[in-house]
């Protein structure tokens, strides 16, 4: 079985490349990748070659595929695995598989077969003895690729914690009813916060989301309106911090001075996250989501309201296996629609300057389809370009009747039209 596949041979080294795949073992399985979501971890992983944590030092000579955000279908399942896997079946990966013995490895950065960036991939062994191959049961595809992301966002709620006084047990996941703020909110990830917020089991009553962009504070506002809020039991407020000369006191008098149980930071900035601890009420909890890249990143945290008012800090990177699950079954049941993270849209052939060059392309998630040749193109320019191009005016048509996110109709559209790679 011969694949195409983007794959790392060094620091900004990266390749489409056309190789043959080795016949599966009987503990392994063959499948089809159709969508990939590129992550800036996959960014970092390409510029930084063999000095990331989870590259293998010997890329040079076995270069590994990179992409950890895919749905596709199994085509052929070893013997060993017959029983619980069968050709068809759609699926998504847990990336952090944890191994004992390699507890960095992870598809999409240490594998020389298994990869998002691919027509067709080697599922081996260890994926599924982990855990980590999930059936996925949802009508399309991108939806499985957002379930990566989407489990990190998932895993952030339910690392928040709260305590009862005099006791130290800690009562795990946001305070249900409670308020909440999530600051620097509405780029991809927060957008998939403000969704989960509005849908989980355990909703605050209320829901304040800032930002610091009036134009990306309006789409989120469009997509996550008021009213559906109100209709799901929650009060949503969106607020444009540069509006007001002490957002910090405006933010605290929305909850009528009694702060917030849960902030959510969603931007490594050193004075937004002094903003999160300014509004904590008492035994509030600061979740840290961004990463930083600067390892020295520090704010200022006032402590005399940890020892007195009981706030507290944690961080998240990622979520582990049930959080996906727990985002693959909310998005096939359509309690989330975390389309709004989705702003670009291209095939293959566009991975390698997409990757290389992620963090000057503005917007949200940009989605891949692997087995088409399609230039990363925004969505928002669908309507112009459309009018020389005839797959970009029908899919122009779809989406702009979807509210201008990508959907379900767009990807069969996309899949049946589109270039072959």
């Amino acid at each position: 079985m011969k694949t195409k596949a983007v794959r790392l041979y060094g620091k900004n080294d990266l390749r489409l490349e056309e190789f043959e795949l080795p016949p599966i073992k009987e503990d392994e399985i063959l499948a089809h990748i159709i969508s990939d979501s590129i992550c800036m971890s996959s960014y970092k992983a390409s510029i930084q070659g063999s000095d990331h944590k989870r590259v293998p030092n010997d890329i040079d000579r076995n270069p590994i595929i990179i992409g950890h955000e895919f749905c596709g279908e199994i085509v052929e399942v070893g013997a060993k695995w017959k029983e619980q896997f069968k050709a068809g079946d759609k699926f998504s990966i847990q990336p952090a598989m944890n191994k004992k013995d390699d507890p960095y490895a992870a598809p999409g950065y240490s594998f020389k077969y298994i990869g998002g960036s691919a027509t067709y991939i080697v599922i081996p062994n260890e994926v599924m003895e982990l855990g980590c191959l999930l059936n996925y049961k949802g009508d399309a595809y991108f939806y499985g690729s957002l379930s990566e992301p989407m489990s990190c966002i998932v895993g952030t709620f339910h690392a928040n914690y709260h305590t009862t006084g005099g006791s130290y047990v800690h009562n795990m996941g946001i305070k249900e009813g409670g308020n909440m703020a999530i600051l620097a909110g509405v780029g991809p990830m927060g957008l998939g916060a403000i969704d989960y917020a509005l849908h989980c089991d355990r909703k605050p009553g209320l829901l304040v989301v800032t930002d610091i962009d009036a134009a990306r504070l309006e789409r989120a506002g469009s997509i996550y309106t008021v009213e559906d809020a109100k209709k799901n039991g929650v009060e949503l407020i969106y607020v444009n911090t540069v509006s007001s000369n002490n957002p910090e006191e405006y933010l605290l008098s929305l909850t009528g001075g009694k702060g917030y149980d849960d902030v959510m930071v969603f931007a490594p900035v050193k004075p937004v996250v002094e903003m999160g601890d300014k509004i904590l009420g008492h035994d509030g909890c600061l979740n840290f989501f961004a990463g930083p890249s600067n390892t020295a990143f520090s704010a200022e945290f006032n402590f005399y309201n940890v020892h007195y008012n009981s706030t507290h800090v944690v961080g998240t990177s990622g979520g582990n296996t049930q959080d996906m699950i727990e985002s693959l079954d909310m998005m096939a049941g359509g309690s989330i629609n975390p389309s709004s993270m989705i702003t670009h849209i291209g095939g293959l052939n566009s991975v390698v300057e997409t990757t290389l060059n992620l963090p000057k392309i503005p917007g949200g998630k940009k989605l891949i389809y692997t087995n088409i040749d399609m230039p990363l193109t925004a969505i928002a320019d669908f309507a112009e370009k459309g009018k020389s191009d005839p797959l970009l005016a029908g899919l122009n048509e779809i989406v702009a009747g979807n509210n201008g996110l990508w959907c379900a109709e767009a990807e069969k559209y996309l899949l049946s039209n589109a270039k072959a790679i």
